[in-house]
């Protein structure tokens, strides 16, 4: 049975309805960043999407081809994952989706090294006839996090150096904390700029 993260680690994947701190480890990925409105047809955002699902489903189906990954065991691709921060800016300023700074990440697993990486991105690049070269192999320590469950478009927010929002929604979740967070998770919002992770659906 292939691995699940989501399955695994229900912590971080299926958060309970109210919201709670986590700690959250070390964890690679593959990343594609940019900036500008998500909504853009054919823009930034969208070719970025691309990428990621090419290079992580690449890495998946290594299984079936010649090149062998050390250590590989068959996974389910994460859910997409993302970063996002407006310069300048308190909060999130949704008139103003242009100004979004984004890093977009779908996990990998453990056994995935930059030798492997590299060669996945020039595997895709070939096989799909798509320019995955703005793709990177990044680990990210979030560390200390407030993990908060949104309306069914966001699994879920992970909030670390910025204010308690959701991308797709135009209200702040701030007032939603219970008091018994709210000490301690407002010193983590109250960090600037404005950051946040969220989690699709699939």
């Amino acid at each position: 049975m292939a691995f699940d993260f989501k399955k695994e680690y229900k912590e971080f994947y299926l958060p309970k309805n109210i919201p709670q701190i986590v700690t959250v480890p070390p964890m690679q990925y593959v990343a594609v960043r940019g900036m500008g409105d998500p909504n853009e047809e054919g823009g930034a955002y969208k070719a970025a999407i691309a990428v990621l699902y090419a290079v992580a489903y690449t890495i998946k189906m290594s299984k079936l081809g010649d090149h062998r990954i050390d250590g590989y065991y068959d996974f389910v691709v994460p859910p997409l994952e993302g970063f996002w921060w407006q310069d300048g800016v308190h909060g999130v300023d949704y008139s103003n989706k242009s100004a979004f700074h984004w890093i977009s990440v779908i996990r990998l697993p453990n056994f995935v090294t930059q030798e492997d990486f590299d060669w996945a991105v020039g595997e895709a690049t070939r096989k799909k006839k798509l320019d995955c070269s703005m793709a990177e192999f990044l680990t990210i320590d979030e560390g200390e996090c407030v993990q908060v469950l949104q309306n069914p478009l966001v699994r879920k927010v992970f909030l670390h150096q910025g204010s308690c929002s959701s991308f797709f929604t135009e209200s702040p979740c701030t007032g939603q904390f219970p008091h018994s967070l709210a000490g301690h998770s407002l010193s983590l919002l109250r960090k600037s700029p404005a950051f946040f992770l969220w989690y699709g659906s699939e």
